[in-house]
C-alpha cells in the first residue's frame, strides 16, 4: 500500500516526540533532584561546529552546482532546482508577470500533458510538485517517495523545461489575481506596506511596483514563454537533494534531466534604487480601528562591517519580543498596543532598513510613536546595560545552531549561499563576533546608523483623531518634524491612481 508523503512525515514526528519523552524520562535517574527553579537548572557551554558547504558540494558535467545530503529517516527525497531572477524583471509595463509565469509553470500542464493529468498522475505517485517566482529569485520542487522517484521526477522535468501554460488555467489564475488586488484597500496593513515601501525605495523601484488591472489583463501566454526561457534554464541553476538516494544514482538522474536543455544567459542582478529617503511624517486616510505606523529608515547592505553588531542592537531595542525596549515600553509599561517593536533588514544587492512599528488606538499614536523615538533616542545617546546586552547575545549565539538543525535547512543555505554569498568563515565565525560585541560597540553602531531626524513617519488611519494625540497631552503628530505632514493619497486598488480629486 502506498501511503502519502504528508502521512508519512507526521508519522515520523510522532515518533520523534515519542523518542524524545522516552529519552527525557531516563535522564532523570533514581535520586535525581528537580532544580527548586528553571533558573536553577545548570546547562553545559553550547559547542556546536557549523558544516561546511564542500562537504556536500559537486558540480554537474554541464556545470550546474549541486548540493547532495543523504538523510536515511524517511523513504523520501526531495529536489530543489534555485533560479537567479525574479519580479524585478518584469517589463514596466507587465508587472505581475514574474508571479504569473512562476504559478503557470506548476498550474498550467506541459505541451503534451494536460494540467488535470499531470494533476492526477502526481496525485496517483504521492508526490508534490511546486514552482515559484519572488522578487529575486525562482524555485522549484519535488517531493517523492523513493520508489516512486523515477517517474515523478520524470513528470517534474516536463514540467520544468516543456511548461504548457494551459490557457484555460491561465484565465482562471488571472481571475483569481484581479478579485485579490480588489481587496487591497480592505485592510490598513496592504497600504502601509504599499506606501512605505515606496518612501523607502522609490515608487519606480521594483521593490515598489506593483500590478494594475492593465498590466495582469496586458500579459500574453507569449510573455509567459519567453520570461520562462529567461530564468528557468541550466545556466541559471543551482539543485539541492536531500532524502534516501544514492549518490552516483541521483548524479546519473540529473545528468539525463538536464541532457540537451539548452544553457541560457543568468539574469543581471537587482538594480539599486536611486530614490532618496526624505524624511517627515507622512500619512493615508483610512477609516479604521487602530493607526498603523511605521516610522524607519534605509539601513545598510548584509555584509556591512556593523551588520552583526546592528543585528544585536536592534535584538535590545525593539526585535527581541518581551525583552526589548519599545516592546517594554509602548505595550507593558504604557498598555498602548499589543504589537510594537522593529526590525533590521539588510540587503545583499543594496541597502535594506530599519523599521519601526506599533499599532494603537487613534488617540494615542502620537504617543507611542515619541516612545519609539525616545527609545532609539537612547540606545544612541546611552550605554545599553551589561544584563541586556549579555541577553541579546545570548538569543543569537544559542539560536545560531537552528539554521543547521535539518538536512533540508543546510541544503538551503547553501544553494542560498551560491547566490548571495557571504564572506568566507562567515558562519564559522560568527557566534566568536557576537560573544566579542561590547557595550560600546552598540551605541556606536546606533549614532552611526541610527537617525531619529532622519526617519519617515507613516501613519495610515482617521488623521483627525489621529493628529491632536492623546487626552493627557503627553504627544501630539506636530510635535515631529515642526509640525509638517504630507498627505498621501488612497489609491485605487486596481490601477494604483490616486482616488478623488
Amino acid at each position: 500500500m502506498l501511503f502519502p508523503a504528508g502521512l508519512i512525515r507526521r508519522a515520523a514526528l510522532l515518533a520523534l516526540c515519542l523518542s524524545s519523552l522516552s529519552a527525557m524520562s531516563h535522564s532523570l535517574q533514581a535520586g535525581d533532584e528537580l532544580p527548586v527553579r528553571p533558573e536553577a537548572i545548570d546547562f553545559g557551554e553550547l559547542t556546536f561546529d557549523p558544516p561546511s558547504a564542500t562537504e556536500f558540494k559537486s558540480t554537474l558535467s554541464n556545470g550546474v552546482v549541486l548540493y547532495l545530503l543523504q538523510d536515511r529517516a524517511l523513504p523520501l527525497i526531495n529536489i530543489s532546482f534555485s533560479f537567479s531572477g525574479g519580479d524585478y524583471l518584469d517589463p514596466i509595463g507587465k508587472e505581475g508577470l514574474a508571479s504569473l509565469t512562476g504559478a503557470m509553470v506548476r498550474r498550467g500542464g506541459t505541451t503534451t500533458i494536460s494540467p488535470e493529468e499531470l494533476d492526477e498522475r502526481f496525485d496517483f505517485l504521492a508526490a508534490e510538485a511546486g514552482a515559484g517566482i519572488g522578487g529575486e529569485s525562482a524555485s522549484a520542487s519535488l517531493d517523492s517517495l523513493v520508489q516512486n522517484f523515477d517517474e515523478s521526477f520524470m513528470l517534474f522535468m516536463d514540467m520544468l523545461r516543456n511548461p504548457g501554460f494551459d490557457a484555460e488555467r491561465f484565465e482562471t489564475l488571472r481571475t483569481q489575481v484581479i478579485e485579490g488586488m480588489k481587496e487591497r484597500n480592505d485592510n490598513g496593513n496592504s497600504i502601509l506596506g504599499r506606501e512605505w515601501q515606496a518612501l523607502m525605495y522609490g515608487r519606480d523601484h521594483f521593490e515598489a511596483r506593483q500590478s494594475t488591472l492593465a498590466s495582469i489583463e496586458s500579459i500574453t501566454i507569449e510573455d509567459m514563454r519567453a520570461f520562462h526561457k529567461t530564468i528557468f534554464h541550466p545556466g541559471n541553476l543551482v539543485i539541492g537533494v536531500t532524502g534516501d538516494f544514492e549518490v552516483a544514482s541521483i548524479k546519473k538522474s540529473l545528468e539525463a534531466a538536464l541532457d540537451g536543455w539548452p544553457a541560457g544567459e543568468r539574469p543581471a542582478p537587482p538594480p539599486a534604487p536611486t530614490h532618496e529617503l526624505s524624511p517627515g511624517v507622512y500619512y493615508v486616510e483610512k477609516d479604521i480601528p487602530q493607526g498603523k505606523v511605521s516610522i524607519g529608515m534605509r539601513g545598510v547592505k548584509r555584509d556591512h562591517p556593523d551588520s552583526t553588531t546592528l543585528r544585536v542592537m536592534n535584538l535590545i531595542l525593539g526585535g527581541g519580543g518581551f525583552t526589548s525596549r519599545i516592546t517594554n515600553k509602548v505595550r507593558t509599561e504604557e498598555g498602548l498596543a499589543y504589537s510594537a517593536g522593529s526590525s533590521m533588514s539588510p540587503n545583499y544587492y543594496y541597502p535594506g532598513e530599519f523599521r519601526a512599528f506599533v499599532e494603537s488606538k487613534s488617540s494615542t499614536c502620537a504617543l507611542a510613536t515619541k516612545l519609539i523615538l525616545d527609545e532609539v533616542e537612547r540606545i544612541r545617546t546611552k550605554p545599553v546595560t551589561q544584563e541586556e546586552l549579555d541577553v541579546a547575545k545570548a538569543s543569537v549565539i544559542e539560536t545560531f545552531p537552528r539554521a543547521f538543525e535539518s538536512k533540508k535547512s543546510v541544503r538551503d543555505l547553501f544553494v542560498g549561499e551560491e547566490w548571495r554569498p557571504h564572506v568566507d568563515g562567515f558562519y564559522k565565525n560568527y557566534r566568536n563576533r557576537v560573544a566579542a560585541i561590547t557595550v560600546e560597540d552598540i551605541q556606536r553602531v546606533a549614532r552611526e546608523h541610527l537617525d531619529p531626524s532622519k526617519v519617515a513617519i507613516l501613519v495610515i488611519g482617521k488623521w483627525a483623531d489621529i493628529a491632536p494625540g492623546d487626552l493627557n497631552g503627553r504627544a501630539k503628530m506636530a510635535d515631529f518634524f515642526d509640525g509638517g505632514v504630507t498627505e498621501l493619497p488612497l489609491r485605487d486598488p486596481l490601477t494604483l491612481e490616486p482616488i478623488g480629486p
